[in-house]
């Protein structure tokens, strides 16, 4: 039994009550609460949960002046809300423990002890709601700023939807630029290019122009190992410096025979990647156009359009992207002639056309400008137009050369007696002179070439072709080499500097079929349309057999190839009901 403590102990209990609440004692100092529920004065529980914190508190704002409370409940409610509530909790417990030993058992201990618990738990329940207040107003601003980071990334999401759909909604919203901003700095960033191994063989150490020259001498096998090593070789590797040499050896890679690269746009790796595929006669076969009745039709290429001639029409295609399929309706209609349209060139953003009716057409592309005059008394074959200057051959077996200008069209310049049927004419990229290629009945020979100046005959070329090895295609490749083929199922090279006399090199159609026209890559590759089943033959002029053939027609429909024009990727050729391509590019 524990003895009543002394009279001065329950005075200064008293006495403390009067002057007011003791300070806040230090956690360091008390801060362990008693057993609970045993009701005494220093007894306190810590860690209740939110919603007895919450009553407490509002208890402690009804019962604030009052001053006294129950025993048993001396050491609750700490009045504090959130994370705080166990610290004051203790610190609650501590002091009532101290109060309990100092009254005992007695009723004046029992009693001051009470009254100094209910002030100090009064004053911690006016902390605990100042508490309370500022948690709640922090957890307040807390959701305040989450909705307002939602709406943020709603109005982001909506800009760059709207901006995907082709708007240009940019709002003024400084917090949506520049995240539009970090997203492209991100995008940039992702493709920047990799750096270069810090270790490896001492051969990546060198300099890039050492490393250029030594990879120059690798094959594009080689090359395209290498490129499996690392990201780094794998974008030095693609260097159109490397692939240059390989390109120039390859088919239809875009490079002359000089040298001169006719598609500068283009990765040459990507070229020539492409260009295995025609050396290994990989495809897709495809119809662009189809024709409900037999025609006779003559195409030109130009940038990403087509031009194809219909009975007495010419009409302008648009390339789709792909390559392989063109727009459905066409971009323009160009008439003029009362008969089919026989061949028409394209020169200064003009057409030029030959019809079946003996005239000459001029029309201009982007306008509805046209002007036609009769040029021959019978149908005209053929037509070139180069340096203001128009050449057209006839069955009438004249040539004549025209001026190309406003104020002179329809004016002859030069009446040529070929004494054959004209049935191909081309201007030498000198502009010194033109090549006719006849029917080969009238003439021991077929190829015959023109001054353009006075229209006098300057050579022949070739003397023991039989009669009838008319030249149906010919073609300047550069000012002293052209191609011919015809009725003879022969391909010739012609070179003016060596002989005029004998072909350099040619080669045989192997089915002895006509050659209807032909066309080159200005350096190895050579395309033929034969007479019959619309067969495409693709010739490697560094050798003499054939390389692949397509057959385009079956036998019901066999027509043939009266035109072919060719790209990088892709070939055309144009037959009696069907305009055909093949796809080198996605085979």
């Amino acid at each position: 039994m524990v003895s009543p403590p002394p009279e001065g102990a329950a005075a200064a209990a008293r006495a403390r009550l009067r002057d007011g609440p003791a300070s806040r004692p230090l956690m360091n100092n008390q801060g362990r609460s008693g057993p609970p529920g045993n009701g005494r004065p220093g007894e306190g529980e810590g860690g209740e949960a939110k919603k007895q914190q919450e009553g407490r508190v509002a208890r402690g704002k009804r019962r604030k002046g009052k001053g006294k409370a129950g025993a048993g409940q001396g050491g609750r409610g700490s009045g504090a809300e959130g994370k705080p509530g166990p610290q004051k909790a203790k610190e609650a417990a501590g002091l009532g423990t101290e109060a309990g030993a100092r009254a005992g058992s007695g009723e004046e201990g029992e009693r001051g002890g009470s009254e100094g618990e209910g002030a100090r738990r009064t004053i911690k329940g006016d902390e605990g709601s100042a508490g309370a207040g500022k948690e709640a107003k922090g957890r307040e601003d807390g959701q305040k700023g989450e909705r307002r980071v939602r709406t943020g990334r709603r109005e982001d999401r909506r800009q760059r939807r709207e901006q995907g759909r082709g708007g240009h909604a940019w709002g003024g919203n400084a917090r949506t630029v520049a995240a539009m901003a970090a997203a492209a700095e991100e995008e940039a960033a992702a493709w920047e290019p990799p750096a270069r191994p810090a270790s490896g063989p001492a051969l990546w150490r060198l300099p890039e122009e050492l490393l250029l020259l030594v990879c120059s001498y690798l094959d594009m096998r080689a090359l395209g190992r290498l490129a499996q090593v690392c990201r780094w070789l794998r974008r030095f590797t693609s260097c159109d410096l490397l692939w240059r040499r390989i390109a120039r050896a390859s088919l239809n890679s875009g490079f002359t025979r000089l040298g001169t690269d006719l598609m500068a746009g283009v990765p040459v790796k990507e070229r020539v990647k492409v260009s295995q595929n025609w050396r290994l006669g990989r495809c897709r076969e495809g119809i662009l156009l189809k024709w409900r009745c037999s025609q006779m039709p003559w195409m030109q290429l130009e940038g990403d359009s087509l031009y194809i001639s219909q009975a007495n029409f010419i009409l302008a295609y648009q390339f789709r992207p792909d390559g392989a399929s063109l727009s459905r309706r066409p971009l323009g209609v160009f008439a003029g002639h009362d008969e089919d349209v026989c061949h028409f060139v394209l020169a200064n953003s003009h057409i030029i056309s030959a019809g079946g009716d003996g005239k000459i057409g001029v029309h201009k592309i982007h306008s509805t400008f046209t002007v036609k005059y009769s040029a021959h008394e019978q149908e005209v074959n053929c037509v070139d137009c180069k340096g203001g200057i128009i050449v057209s051959g006839s069955r009438d077996r004249t040539a004549k050369v025209w001026p190309f200008a406003s104020g002179r069209l329809g004016q002859c310049l030069h009446t040529i007696q070929t004494e054959d049927r004209v049935w191909s004419i081309a201007i030498s990229p000198l502009l010194s002179s033109f090549v006719t290629g006849t029917a080969c009945c009238g003439h021991f020979s077929p190829l015959r070439i023109w001054d353009l100046n006075s229209g006098q005959l300057m050579t022949h070329l070739g003397s023991d072709f039989p009669p009838g090895a008319g030249v149906l295609d010919v073609m300047y490749e550069t000012p002293s080499t052209l191609l011919s083929c015809g009725y003879d199922t022969y391909v010739r090279y012609w070179d003016l500097r060596t002989s005029v006399r004998k072909c350099v090199m040619e080669w045989e159609e192997p089915h002895d079929s006509t050659l209807y026209c032909l066309q080159t890559d200005g350096n190895h590759l050579l395309a033929t349309g034969s007479s019959y089943y619309g067969v495409v033959r693709l010739w490697d002029r560094r050798q003499r057999a054939c390389l692949h053939a397509f057959p385009l027609t079956s036998t019901p429909l066999s027509s043939p190839v009266y035109c072919l024009r060719f790209t990088t990727k892709h070939l055309y050729a144009a037959l009696s009901y069907n305009l055909h391509v093949l796809d080198f590019q996605n085979p």
